[in-house]
């Protein structure tokens, strides 16, 4: 009799079950386009992926570049568009130049992988983005992961190596929504000559001047040692990412990240929708700081009523929950009362400790805030 073939995704369903056993199992849940529940999941923290100048520069930019790049942007896949976002960007935040990618992810694996390399060294916070610790991993450089927000820690790790070196933070947590001590981690890069690569996914249009971001309250906006990365899908409410810094570096990753070269360029409608969102954040200044007053009195309603949430620094608010399983029930729980919340379980939290993470969103009124405060509160399970 002939042998059965052996199954080679038989081991697929054992670490199935294994993830329903642990409460780890994610599924995917399409929204409708529609008002569906109150969002304080996703990451339209300034409230401009609906604005209608965003929408209307997306759909005019369709209709005149079409519905895709065409290729990669070193083929035919840079427009017009392209170039003018990137100077933009690179005004708006005070570096010399940027390049424009496909997400905020791609910029990361390119920033990490095009500045480091064999021989190097990447210092990486224990607390960084995936992409950040994808784009180690890729770089073959050697990485030292050093505890969190500890500027000592990044300083005895550069110490102990010579050459060329490269330190990697978020400037905002997304886990926790705290920021990184920007100043103090410059500084420790500079004692050693050593680069400073910031994700600043999290920071631009919440933090500094007008949105700046994080690097720009920092006073590194400019720095001839600093790199930044940015996604364009959190407070520019579209898709993509970019990298700012001195021009040489942007000229650099132009010529050799691989998430650059080979991938295709960021479609006409996300380009026109992330230069039409820098626009009415030009034009009202005052979003940024609605945002963080925002997450502010959502942080003040959860810890008055004796929840654990850590104090946000920008527009992200973490509620701990007891376990996996409590989290997502909490979630789902809150979600039937019509408020979308995020969940937040392993691997996706370094430190294990499951939460509920709350966005803030400039658009949210003072009645939307409380209605989403008092569904938090009157879900939450016991021990939370």
């Amino acid at each position: 009799m002939p042998v059965p073939p052996k199954d080679p995704f038989g081991w697929l369903d054992a670490a199935a079950e294994q993830r329903r056993r642990d409460g780890l199992t994610r599924t995917l849940r399409p929204r409708p386009a529609d008002a569906g529940p109150l969002d304080l999941a996703g990451n339209d923290y300034l409230g401009l992926t609906r604005h209608p100048a965003v929408t209307a520069a997306a759909a005019d930019a369709a209709h005149r570049w079409g519905a895709g790049a065409t290729g990669s942007r070193l083929v035919t896949g840079s427009t017009a568009l392209h170039a003018e976002l990137e100077a933009a960007l690179a005004e708006f935040c005070g570096f010399e130049a940027a390049l424009v990618l496909s997400s905020g992810y791609a910029a990361n694996l390119a920033a990490v992988t095009a500045l480091t390399g064999p021989g190097g060294l990447v210092v990486s916070d224990t607390a960084n983005h995936a992409s950040l610790i994808d784009g180690c991993r890729l770089s073959r450089a050697d990485t030292a992961v050093v505890a969190h927000a500890d500027p000592d820690a990044v300083r005895k790790a550069l110490d102990a190596h010579q050459g060329r070196a490269v330190a990697v933070t978020d400037s905002v947590f997304s886990v926790d929504g705290d920021a990184a001590p920007l100043p103090a981690l410059a500084a420790a890069c500079r004692a050693h000559g050593a680069a400073l690569l910031v994700d600043d996914a999290h920071g631009l249009g919440v933090l500094g001047d007008g949105g700046r971001g994080g690097p720009y309250a920092a006073g590194l906006a400019g720095a001839y040692d600093t790199v930044v990365t940015v996604t364009l899908s959190k407070s520019l409410g579209s898709q993509g990412g970019a990298v700012l810094g001195p021009r040489r570096v942007i000229e650099h990753l132009l010529n050799t990240a691989r998430t650059f070269i080979f991938d295709t360029g960021l479609a006409p409608a996300a380009t026109g929708a992330a230069l039409a969102a820098l626009e009415v954040l030009r034009a009202e200044p005052g979003r940024p700081a609605r945002v963080r007053d925002v997450a502010a009195e959502l942080h003040r309603r959860f810890t008055a009523a004796g929840l654990t949430a850590r104090e946000p620094d920008a527009a992200v608010v973490s509620v701990r929950a007891p376990s996996p399983e409590a989290a997502v029930r909490w979630a789902a729980d809150c979600r039937a009362e019509g408020v979308a919340v995020g969940c937040f379980r392993p691997p996706s939290v370094p430190d294990g400790v499951s939460r509920l993470r709350l966005t803030a969103r400039a658009d949210l009124g003072p009645d939307e805030v409380r209605r989403a405060a008092d569904t938090v509160l009157r879900t939450a399970p016991p021990g939370a």
